[in-house]
C-alpha cells in the first residue's frame, strides 16, 4: 500500500533481470490517454485506473540514439526487439515493403535459428505475423509468395546467432525516420491543430498533420535552454537569446505534463551520452564486452563443432553411400556370377546338344549323299525313261498323223462309196421303174393290182433285165457290208490308239512328278 512508483518498477527489474532501467517504466491507460507510472509517488496516490487487478504494460520509455553502443544487456536489446517490432507491425513506425521483408527475415532468423530446407518445409511461416497489413494489402501477393521471399532473406543469415539478429533488427530499424518518436497533437493558436509535436533521443520536432517523416522545425536537445508550460501552453525557449521563443498549445493540461516528462527524461538521457561513464556504466560495459567476446567464443565454438558435426556427418553420408554402392556392386557382381554360372552351364548344354546335332548333320549328310546318288541314278533313269518316253511321243504323235491321214482317207473313201452307194441306189431305183414299165406292158391284167413282189420277179427271172437287177443288188450289199467292216476296224484302231495315248499321257504324268520330286531332294 506505500509502495512507490519505483519499488513496482524495481521488483519488476529485477524480475526481470535488467539493469539498464533507465530506458524503460510503466505506462497505464485512463480515459483513452496513456501515462506513465512517476517514480517518486506512491502507486495508489497516482491517477491509475481503478480495477482490480490493475494493468501496467512495461515499455521502453526512452530509446538509445546508437542502439549498438548503448545496449549493453542481452535483455535489453530483446526487450526493445519486441517493442520495436510489434510497433512495425501495428504500423506506428513506417517502414518501407523492402525493408519490413529483410527485417522479417531477421525476426525468423532470431526465432528459428539458421535455416534448414529439411526441417523448415514450405508453409511453416503460416501463423507469424510477420509482416503489416498495410504491405500486405498494397501488393497482391499470395502467402507462399510473401513465405518465398522472406525465406530467401533468411537462408542468407546462416550462423547468426539470436541476439545478433536482434541486433541486425535494431540498427535497421533505428533509421526509419517514425523510430523512437512519441507525437502529440498542437496548435499554434488555441482555436486549431493544426501540427505535431515529436520527442526522441536527439530533441523536439515540429511536424505538419499530414507529414510525420520530415519535419519543418527541430530543437535539438543542446540548442534548448528551458521548456516550460503553463496550463494548455507550452513554451520551448532555445539557447541563442535572439532565437524566436516557440509557443504552442496542446489539447489538456495533461499532455503537456507528459510532454514535459518525456522531454526532460530525454534530455537527461541525451546529457548523460556526452558525459564520461559513471563506474556502473563502466562495468557494465566491461561486462558486455566480456560476454560478447565469451558468446562470440563460445559461437565459433559451436559453430567449428557444429561444422565439424556437419562434415562428420557428410562423411557419414558418404561412407553409407559408398557402403551402399559396394553392397549393391556386391550383388549385382554375385548376380552376374551366378547369371556366368548359369551361362556356362547353358553353354555346356548348348554345345552338347551342338555335338548332338552335328552327329545328327552328319549322318544326314551320309542320308543326303546317298540320297544325292540315288537321285542322280534315279534322273538318269529318268533321262532315259523320258527319252523313251518322248520317243514314245513322237512315235505315237506319227501314229497320230498317220491316224489323221488314214482319217481323211476313210473320210474320202467313205465320201465316194456315198456317192456310189447314191448311184446305186438311183441306178436301182431306175431300174424298178423300168422293171415296172416292162411288167405293166407284158402283164396288162396286172395293172389292176398295183401291189408287187419284188420277190416273185427275182424267182421269175424273165429276161435279162431282172438277172442284172439282182446282181446288182448282191454287189450293193456286199459294198455296204464292207464299208461297215471298214468302219468298225477303224473305229477299233481310234479306240486303242486313244487308250494308248491315255497311257503315254499318265507316264508323261508320272515322269513329271518324279521330276519335281528329285528336284526338292536336291
Amino acid at each position: 500500500m506505500k509502495w512507490k512508483g519505483k519499488d513496482l518498477f524495481d521488483l519488476v527489474c529485477r524480475a526481470l533481470g535488467l539493469r539498464e532501467t533507465w530506458f524503460f517504466g510503466l505506462q497505464y491507460t485512463i480515459k483513452g490517454m496513456c501515462n506513465w507510472l512517476k517514480m517518486d509517488k506512491k502507486v495508489l496516490d497516482q491517477e491509475i485506473p481503478k480495477e482490480d487487478p490493475i494493468s501496467f504494460h512495461f515499455l521502453a520509455k526512452f530509446y538509445p540514439e546508437k542502439v549498438e553502443e548503448e545496449l549493453l544487456q542481452e535483455i535489453t536489446q530483446h526487450l526493445f526487439f519486441l517493442q520495436v517490432k510489434k510497433q512495425i507491425l501495428d504500423e506506428e513506425i513506417y517502414c518501407s515493403p523492402e525493408a519490413t521483408v529483410l527485417l522479417a527475415s531477421y525476426a525468423v532468423q532470431a526465432k528459428y535459428g539458421d535455416y534448414d530446407p529439411n526441417f523448415h518445409e514450405p508453409g511453416f511461416l503460416a501463423h507469424d505475423e510477420l509482416l503489416p497489413k498495410r504491405v500486405l494489402r498494397q501488393y497482391q501477393l499470395t502467402a507462399e509468395m510473401w513465405e518465398e521471399k522472406i525465406t530467401a532473406w533468411y537462408a542468407e543469415h546462416r550462423g547468426i546467432a539470436r541476439d545478433e539478429a536482434e541486433m541486425n533488427y535494431l540498427k535497421i530499424a533505428q533509421d526509419l525516420e517514425m523510430y523512437g518518436v512519441n507525437y502529440f497533437p498542437i496548435a499554434q493558436n488555441k482555436n486549431h491543430t493544426d501540427l505535431l509535436l515529436g520527442v526522441d533521443a536527439k530533441g523536439i520536432h515540429i511536424y505538419s498533420i499530414n507529414n510525420r517523416f520530415s519535419p519543418n522545425k527541430s530543437f535539438e536537445w543542446s540548442a534548448i535552454r528551458n521548456i516550460s508550460y503553463s496550463e494548455k501552453e507550452l513554451t520551448i525557449k532555445p539557447l541563442d537569446k535572439k532565437a524566436e521563443v516557440f509557443k504552442f498549445f496542446s489539447s489538456q493540461l495533461k499532455v503537456n505534463k507528459l510532454i514535459l516528462q518525456l522531454c526532460i527524461g530525454n534530455h537527461d538521457l541525451f546529457m548523460r551520452r556526452r558525459k564520461v561513464d559513471s563506474i556502473e556504466i563502466q562495468q557494465m560495459k566491461a561486462q558486455a564486452r566480456e560476454e560478447k567476446a565469451r558468446k562470440k567464443m563460445e559461437n565459433q565454438r559451436l559453430a567449428r563443432e557444429k561444422q565439424l558435426r556437419e562434415e562428420a556427418e557428410r562423411a557419414k553420408e558418404e561412407l553409407e553411400r559408398r557402403l551402399f554402392q559396394l553392397e549393391d556392386e556386391a550383388r549385382q557382381a554375385n548376380e552376374a556370377l551366378l547369371r556366368s554360372q548359369e551361362a556356362a552351364e547353358l553353354l555346356a548344354e548348348k554345345a552338347q546338344i551342338a555335338e548332338e546335332e552335328a552327329k545328327l548333320l552328319a549322318q544326314n549328310a551320309a542320308e543326303a549323299e546317298q540320297e544325292r546318288q540315288r537321285l542322280e541314278i534315279t534322273a538318269l533313269k529318268t533321262k532315259e525313261e523320258k527319252r523313251l518316253m518322248e520317243q514314245k511321243m513322237r512315235e505315237a504323235e506319227l501314229i497320230a498323223v498317220k491316224l489323221v491321214k488314214e482319217s481323211d482317207r476313210r473320210a474320202k473313201e467313205a465320201e465316194h462309196l456315198k456317192q456310189d452307194l447314191q448311184e446305186a441306189r438311183e441306178a436301182e431305183r431306175k431300174a424298178k421303174q423300168k422293171l415296172l414299165d416292162i411288167t405293166r406292158l407284158n402283164y396288162p391284167h396286172m395293172v389292176k393290182y398295183p401291189q408287187y413282189s419284188p420277190a416273185d420277179a427275182r424267182d421269175a427271172n424273165f429276161d435279162k433285165g431282172s438277172i442284172k437287177l439282182d446282181l446288182k443288188d448282191i454287189d450293193l450289199k456286199r459294198l455296204s457290208f464292207e464299208i461297215e467292216r471298214e468302219r468298225l476296224d477303224y473305229l477299233e484302231k481310234s479306240r486303242k490308239f486313244e487308250d494308248r495315248l491315255k497311257e503315254l499321257k499318265s507316264e508323261i504324268h508320272a515322269l513329271k512328278l518324279e521330276e519335281k520330286q528329285s528336284g526338292l531332294y536336291s
